[in-house]
């Protein structure tokens, strides 16, 4: 990587970091990085309004590839020293979602300078955290013809700089859960006079260990209790109404409605049983992120060819993201940079992404192009 190349894409991330955007507002960021391609390269720009991409044209003929990064950041406080720390109070890229961006752009001035024997897409992608992004984006899959698609995610407990990809499902997919029960109020000295939404969430509750016991299902099931909500704080009062916030997690799609189905099931059965009112509502909705071999071979075809340390990771990780969105309409892969054995995990408050790993993405990406 042109070592200008570089510096100008650390800058950027630099930048980003300072003006940190949760999802579905990252107007600044969107502009900021629409405004370093125009003054830097001259790639063809599409503004889709909440997101955006840039193009290098080969030619009519040629094959169509595409590489996506996420913009958004998280609502939490940036606690650490940093000369480039977030000028916003509880806001902070602590998910390093600012180097992904930046890699992008990098990898952009690179193949804008030096050209490419492929349409070349470099995807711009807003509200990943909370997995609305990718299905608005979806449909430049289709509009665009692009043949196939990839990106990275920097991931902290492995090798630094190493690149880590599997097969198959990459990501869980998962959802935000609320199970909402209202009964009727009563005087807490006569509870029979009303009814207690409490029974029914617990016995919900109860049922969560065999609804994902490994006996049960073929792959990793989980659920985990977020809230539990229940009445007011007022001690004559029997409590009426109820909310119960899940996780639901699964490697497999299909196990992940399994078990929201039963979940379901069971609390309607209660809510007959009691005499309840039942509903559900669900938000956070990610799809598994399921790994093309052919692509993710070309992964390990170019971390060998450019001497990088590759890592065959053994399981999927169980965080979600919603580029598997992309994998469902063409082939493409998801792989992973190390952070180190050590850095600081994503999602923490002491994490900052480490800026050196923006040339190894910028690398692995040509190498990708180059195939």
């Amino acid at each position: 990587m042109e070592k200008r190349n570089l510096e100008l894409a650390k800058q950027l991330r630099r930048e980003l970091h300072q003006h940190p955007e949760l999802s579905n507002e990252e107007v600044w960021t969107k502009q900021r990085l629409m405004d370093f391609l125009k003054t830097h390269t001259s790639l063809e720009i599409v503004d889709k309004g909440d997101w955006f991409y840039a193009t290098y044209r080969a030619g009519v003929y040629k094959s169509n590839i595409a590489f996506r990064a996420d913009f958004d950041a998280l609502p939490m406080d940036e606690v650490i020293d940093l000369p480039w720390a977030s000028q916003i109070p509880g806001k902070a890229h602590k998910c390093g979602h600012d180097g992904h961006s930046a890699t992008l752009a990098g990898f952009a001035l690179e193949i804008d300078q030096n050209g490419a024997d492929k349409n070349v897409f470099f995807l711009f992608q807003h509200a990943e955290e909370t997995g609305d992004g990718a299905v608005q984006c979806a449909a430049f899959i289709e509009e665009n013809h692009i043949e196939e698609i990839f990106a990275y995610h920097n991931m902290s407990g492995v090798p630094l700089k190493s690149i880590n990809v599997i097969d198959g499902t990459a990501h869980c997919a998962s959802k935000g859960m609320t199970i909402q029960i209202e009964g009727v109020p009563a005087h807490a000295s006569q509870p029979e006079d009303g009814v207690n939404p409490a029974f029914a969430i617990a016995k919900v509750i109860d049922a969560i260990p065999e609804f994902t016991s490994p006996e049960n299902n073929r792959g990793l099931v989980l659920c985990t209790v977020v809230q539990v909500d229940i009445g007011k704080r007022a001690f004559g009062m029997s409590a009426s109404k109820g909310d119960l916030l899940l996780t639901i997690r699964a490697l497999h799609e299909e196990e992940l409605d399994k078990l929201q189905k039963n979940l379901e099931e069971l609390a309607l059965t209660q809510a007959e049983r009691h005499g309840l009112r039942v509903s559900f509502s669900y938000n956070d909705t990610f799809p598994e992120t399921v790994n093309h071999k052919e692509s993710s071979d070309k992964i390990r075809q170019v971390a060998k060819s450019k001497g990088m340390e590759l890592v065959e990771l053994k399981e999927a990780f169980r965080a979600s993201d919603d580029f598997g969105h992309y994998l469902k309409l063409t082939k493409g892969a998801y792989c992973f940079i190390g952070n180190g054995v050590d850095y600081p995990q994503v999602h923490t408050y002491e994490y900052d992404f480490y800026d050196d790993l923006i040339e190894t993405g910028v690398e692995l990406f040509k190498g990708l192009v180059e195939l």
